[in-house]
């Protein structure tokens, strides 16, 4: 189908340069002795012949590259095509404007070469313009869909809707967040980043053992999510081709989306926080809802191996919690009751110190 369609257009093109443009070749030519041959309609069949001839040499060359393009398109995210083709459609709008300046100029360089340049050259312009500048036109748009998204002001209190949380791929191999989202503790639409979910197949197609492990894992994750999990999934297709870097890639997309972040990863917290990019640490919130131990209080606790220091002993809480116990490397082994000294709590996780209580009582 797509062959004939070349070839209708390459008739219709011969028979339109062969009606303007035959009769003065002929002319130039010197072969005006048959009255016949300089007719319009005779230039406009001979350029129809020529050029559907040429097509039978050229259409197999014409139908792939349309093919090409026709993928590329296809690949094209919905939201890069569309406003690419407004910024051409401005651009070409423009175009129109400014060639009706040349249409009454009787040269015929400046009335028809011109305005087809000046038509190729801002259409260009226009799409460039609309396609390099998309994140911003979006995040544009964001906003003005958070004002509309805005809810009945009922006495003083406005509320908003939730705003989207944009997984990354540590927190994604980590798990915990399905069973977050099961709870219906996290509000709004999960989003899935094409370039993580590229990140995670790069993972799970490790040679490495561990790391293969680990990709799966984030693989099953987010087909709990998707599917068991009744929560809104996202899947964004829009990728930064100028970053390299998927944490980078991350920051960028919270600011287009006006979204919130969601990682485990300390240092991309610390990341976000730097440029004001809203972060859900998923570390902050186990250790927000651990048990309370405050200094004073006492434990009953398994030593398990030494520490780092000297005469150090560690163990661990139920939870996980390390508890670094100051003079326990002789209790290495057995069940001790312990003085909880200090309480160390970061985003990379909490730490406690503590000494054996028969050591106190010495004391």
């Amino acid at each position: 189908m797509l062959k004939k369609v070349v070839h209708l257009f390459f008739i219709i093109t011969g028979g339109t340069l062969g009606y303007l443009y035959m009769p003065d070749i002929l002319k130039g030519l010197n072969m005006t002795d048959i009255d016949w041959l300089t007719s319009p309609y005779v230039g406009m069949v001979i350029g129809a012949i020529i050029l559907f001839l040429i097509t039978y040499l050229l259409v197999d060359y014409i139908v792939g590259a349309l093919r090409w393009v026709e993928d590329a398109l296809i690949k094209v995210p919905v939201g890069d095509l569309f406003f690419g083709s407004v910024g051409l459609i401005i651009g070409l709008v423009i175009a129109y404007l400014i060639n009706t300046i040349f249409q009454d100029i009787e040269i015929r360089v400046v009335s028809q070469i011109v305005p087809l340049f000046i038509t190729i050259l801002l259409g260009y312009f226009g799409f460039q313009v609309g396609f390099r500048r998309r994140e911003e036109f979006m995040n544009l748009m964001n906003r003005k869909e958070k004002d509309k998204r805005k809810s009945v002001v009922t006495g003083s209190r406005e509320e908003l809707q939730p705003t989207p949380k944009i997984l990354d791929t540590s927190v994604i191999i980590d798990g915990r967040i399905a069973d977050i989202c099961q709870t219906s503790f996290l509000e709004g639409t999960i989003v899935i980043p094409q370039f993580v979910l590229g990140e995670l197949q790069h993972i799970a197609d490790s040679s490495d053992a561990l790391k293969r492990n680990r990709g799966r894992r984030g693989l099953d994750v987010l087909n709990r999510i998707q599917k068991e999990i009744p929560v809104p999934v996202e899947i964004y297709e829009g990728d930064f081709e100028d970053i390299s870097e998927v944490d980078s890639k991350l920051i960028k997309l919270a600011k287009v989306m006006d979204g919130v972040v969601v990682t485990n990863d300390f240092n991309l917290n610390k990341v976000c926080d730097f440029q004001g990019v809203k972060v859900l640490n998923i570390n902050d919130l186990a250790n927000a809802v651990k048990p309370v131990v405050l200094p004073g209080e006492e434990l009953s606790v398994q030593v398990i191996k030494d520490g780092k220091e000297q005469n150090q002993g560690v163990a661990y809480l139920d939870d996980g919690t390390m508890i670094v116990v100051e003079e326990g490397r002789d209790y290495i082994g057995k069940t001790i009751e312990v003085l909880i000294t200090s309480v160390l709590q970061t985003s990379a996780g909490r730490m406690i110190f503590a000494k054996p209580k028969l050591l106190e009582k010495a004391l």
